[in-house]
């Protein structure tokens, strides 16, 4: 195996739910993968804690928000700030993840936002609200992500989590679809999401 694509310092395993011992993959391991042809380049997956995770399928609602809001965030956006929809996003060695929107300031690439550097993560949630308010919460704010919104598809009530630490969130309220959301490190981008036409 080639050293290079795995640090050191990151174990060869991880532990299932099950307590049984599955081989760890890293980013770099992934993106060979891709790039080989073993993995295909649009199969949906995410890589949680070195393990890939098939990723949701994505329901007509869900698509109407996202393409709304990164639409809305995106004519908004001032000179300094990139919004990103639909684009991995790195988080560690072996994590990496595919968020509905984040955004990130304009100086640094694409490919080298990280979790302490990305401004704003969303992920709107329909089948996935209680994952991605409870295990994706957790990876977000271990990795450092400042600011992370949950949205319901259903009722456009978002969940703004802040203040990240290695054991989660010190900060997470409910904003209902009428009120104002404005993001910390990006206050240009405030929006009130009843304002979206999704149907």
């Amino acid at each position: 195996m080639n050293e290079q694509l795995r640090p050191s310092s990151l174990p060869f395993t991880t532990k299932a739910a099950e307590g049984l011992a599955r081989r760890r993959f890293t980013v770099a391991e992934i993106e060979s993968m891709v790039a080989k042809g073993i993995i295909a380049e649009d199969e949906r997956i995410e890589l949680l804690g070195g393990e890939l995770v098939p990723m949701s399928p994505k329901g007509v609602r869900h698509e109407a928000i996202r393409n709304e809001l990164a639409f809305h965030l995106s004519r908004r956006c001032p000179a300094g700030l990139r919004v990103a929809s639909e684009a991995p996003l790195t988080l560690a060695a072996d994590e990496f993840v595919e968020p509905d929107i984040f955004v990130h300031p304009r100086g640094t690439r694409l490919a080298d936002v990280r979790g302490d550097s990305v401004l704003l993560v969303v992920e709107i949630a329909d089948s996935s609200l209680a994952y991605d308010l409870d295990t994706k919460a957790g990876i977000y704010a271990a990795c450092g992500v400042r600011e992370y919104w949950v949205v319901d598809a259903r009722t456009l009530e978002t969940r703004v989590h802040r203040q990240p630490s290695p054991s989660g969130y010190s900060s997470a309220d409910n904003v209902p679809a009428e009120a104002r959301l404005t993001p910390q490190l990006a206050p240009e981008l405030a929006i009130s999401l009843g304002e979206l036409d999704v149907g």
